[in-house]
């Protein structure tokens, strides 16, 4: 009966999703008694209802792994994109992925960039649009209900109605929010069978979803507290994600963005009202950068609600110690959620395709299947200078953040080399916040199946987010309050208003507080490698100087390195054209494999410094088969400080070998240096935003801007 009931209502659900995505609005104004019959069933108990909520979270689970969040446009562009990721693969290699990741060159190639060839018909575009046609059936089937009304606006505690609406205007919210981000503006539809021939100003779509989940939050229940659901699952929306969601939108609505001159757009309020612009920079491409004159007003409601779930965190427990612990929580079993996590879309280990640590991890040269571990792509690299000469060499994230070494697939440690290239035989420095050597229970028998659940949402952010909404609002003790609670976690002295003072010198151009530039800086070295930097950089207006610093620094360190044979950094940090490595048998020496963070006065041990490397303690118990080499670890030398001759003599006689650091970026410094955000000129409105597919055009009726053509020839 309950397996009838489930199809039932999921073949509701996914007509829903047709009629939204296929079907003109003049094909649903004809009233249909079946569809009235239809929702009375599916809200006429908690099992049906429950069951079209989860129709709906496994479309945006899907489209948040495959489109935007785990892979699509997210792992083209925004974990390859910034001052601080980049892009593994020779820039001739991936066009597809490099021309938007590097602002079209300047805007110049959107004419003939490719429109429907790596955003596909079926990608991120529609199917965010199905999240939204799921979302709506469900939201119109409640508020079609007799007692709506009483039941939930009328509601002064949360009830079970109260909370399935909820999430429904969540999930809606959070697909508008993933589609302004990049696409800009897009048509908006909140009702069940209302189809849409023209773009909606962002603006006005941020007010919107922004004044629904200000009218569910009050009635949703805490992280924990949802009947039927188990205390422990983050894989619903809560009152704290809502509250949360609520805060980012607001704050992402108050910052830059680039908006459309070409007058198809009218850029208003969730009023109506016309907007006026802070503009900045040049237009490019009939298109402005700027952000809205009326930006505090979003700022004041992005602070209270970001306060609201530091107030309440119910479910979520910030460690004010371990950095690493909320990555290691992850890498756990499938069952288990980070204590930090706010949000996590579910994957399920060995079924579900997802892309930690495939994408977003230590690269592995393994192979598909049968490897110890498996093929890790590696897409998120790090910028080399700013490992070497932004990163702090005493914070205790840097290691977890980035790897200079990977895996071989077969059990040992290696050496990523700075060549392009995928896998850990190329791409140089990777992020290594997951690692299938970490996991509990790898999966040595196929890659792209570790179960690794999305970190959607985390109180980290939060933090940071409210730090962020005080500076700018003049609220600097609770500013500083904050980004003292993040920074200390990650560093033994944080001397925060050393770091502050610092920041004043960064981004002179930009006119912000000193403060509120360190804020933006530690949200960087919060976040290294996990793909939040580009946006952060777009919506604080900072982009511009923040690319120009990393070329600078690029560029000074290749020269040195070709002058020189090394180059040092204003922090102390030294690269140089060779570094020394031997594969050593960790275990004998220290009883594990896997390494942790340096212990204390080991910063020249070369085995463990930098930390956060090796290989899993006990692959053998996974098949995996040492024999007589149980060499399995790399001790480094030189990869901060200068090797000199006769140290370099000692450490060959040792059985070290030299090996080509700084010299494989001098000889692909092309890579790095000129194709780090091609031909941007600093000063021109950027083109981070994304074509609409030649489809969806004609279906809406509606053109694309920024130069994208409109057809395909």
């Amino acid at each position: 009966m309950e397996d009838n009931i489930m199809k039932k209502v999921l073949y509701i659900i996914m007509c829903g999703v047709v009629a939204l995505t296929t079907v003109s609005c003049s094909d649903y104004l004809v009233p249909k008694s079946d569809s009235e019959t239809d929702a009375d069933f599916v809200f006429s108990n908690d099992i049906t209802a429950r069951a079209a909520i989860e129709g709906a979270y496994e479309q945006w689970r899907a489209t948040a792994n495959s489109q935007v969040f785990g892979a699509g446009l997210f792992y083209a562009a925004d974990v390859a994109g910034s001052d601080i990721e980049r892009h593994p693969e020779g820039y001739a290699n991936q066009p597809l992925r490099h021309i938007p990741e590097c602002f079209y060159e300047n805007g110049t190639l959107t004419s003939t960039y490719g429109i429907a060839q790596y955003d596909k018909e079926d990608g991120a575009y529609s199917n965010l649009y199905s999240v939204i046609g799921k979302a709506n059936a469900i939201i119109t089937a409640i508020e079609g209900k007799d007692n709506f009304e009483t039941a939930v606006l009328g509601a002064t505690a949360p009830t079970t109605i109260t909370q399935f609406y909820g999430e429904a205007v969540a999930l809606r919210a959070t697909a508008y929010r993933e589609l302004i981000k990049y696409y800009g503006d897009v048509p908006y539809v909140h009702k069940f069978g209302e189809g849409a021939s023209t773009l909606a100003g962002r603006d006005s779509i941020y007010d919107a979803c922004i004044a629904d989940l200000m009218l569910v939050e009050p009635n949703m229940y805490d992280q924990g507290s949802i009947p039927n659901i188990d205390a422990a699952d983050k894989h619903y929306f809560t009152k704290q994600y809502v509250q949360g969601l609520i805060g980012r939108m607001a704050l992402e609505a108050a910052g830059f963005q680039t908006r459309r001159t070409d007058g198809t757009v009218n850029y208003t309020n969730g009023a109506g009202e016309a907007l006026s612009f802070e503009k900045k920079g040049k237009e490019n491409q009939n298109a402005q950068y700027g952000r809205r004159s009326d930006y505090k007003d979003l700022l004041e409601i992005a602070q209270i609600y970001f306060k609201k779930v530091i107030d309440n965190p119910v479910g979520i427990k910030f460690n004010a110690t371990d950095y690493q612990a909320f990555f290691q929580q992850m890498m756990s079993e499938d069952a288990i959620y980070a204590d930090e996590s706010i949000y996590e879309y579910p994957m399920q280990w060995n079924v579900t395709s997802n892309e930690r640590a495939y994408s977003s991890g230590r690269p592995s040269n393994g192979g598909s299947k049968d490897n110890y571990p498996c093929k890790d792509y590696g897409q998120c690299r790090i910028n080399p200078a700013y490992y070497y000469g932004i990163f702090d060499p005493q914070d205790k994230r840097r290691d977890v953040s980035v790897a200079v070494t990977g895996s071989d697939g077969k059990g040992y440690e290696v050496l990523i080399p700075f060549s392009p290239g995928s896998k850990a035989s190329a791409g140089g420095l990777s992020m290594n916040k997951w690692d299938e050597c970490r996991q509990t229970n790898p999966n040595t028998k196929a890659q792209r199946k570790s179960g690794i659940n999305g970190p959607y949402m985390r109180i980290s952010e939060i933090y940071l987010g409210y730090a962020e909404a005080c500076a700018l609002l003049n609220n600097d003790n609770e500013a500083k309050k904050y980004l003292t609670i993040i920074r200390s976690r990650a560093f033994d002295n944080p001397d925060v208003d050393g770091f502050i003072a610092k920041c004043g010198n960064l981004y002179p151009e930009s006119g912000y507080s000193a403060l509120y530039k360190a804020i933006i800086e530690e949200r960087g070295f919060e976040f290294a490698g996990e793909g939040d930097r580009r946006w952060t950089l777009i919506r604080t207006g900072i982009l511009p100087e923040a690319i120009k610093r990393i070329k600078t620094m690029t560029t000074a360190m290749m020269d040195g390195l070709a002058q020189n044979g090394s180059y040092t950094f204003e922090n102390g940090n030294v690269i140089s054209n060779q570094v020394y490595t031997k594969a050593v048998d960790a275990k004998a020496m220290y009883g594990y494999r896997l390494t942790k963070e340096t212990p204390k006065g080991k910063e020249d041990d070369p085995v463990l410094y930098p930390g956060w490397r090796g290989q899993k303690d006990d692959w053998e118990s996974f098949g995996c088969k040492y024999g007589d080499n149980t060499n399995t670890n790399l001790a480094i030398v030189g990869l901060f400080k200068p090797v000199s001759e006769a140290e370099a003599s000692v450490l060959l006689a040792n059985g070290y070998k030299a090996v080509d650091w700084g010299a494989s970026l001098v000889k692909s410094r092309d890579e790095y240096d000129l194709h780090l955000f091609t031909s941007y000129d600093y000063v021109s409105t950027p083109i981070y935003l994304w074509p609409i597919t030649p489809n969806q055009l004609a279906t809406g009726g509606y053109k694309n801007g920024y130069g994208f053509p409109n057809t395909i020839d």
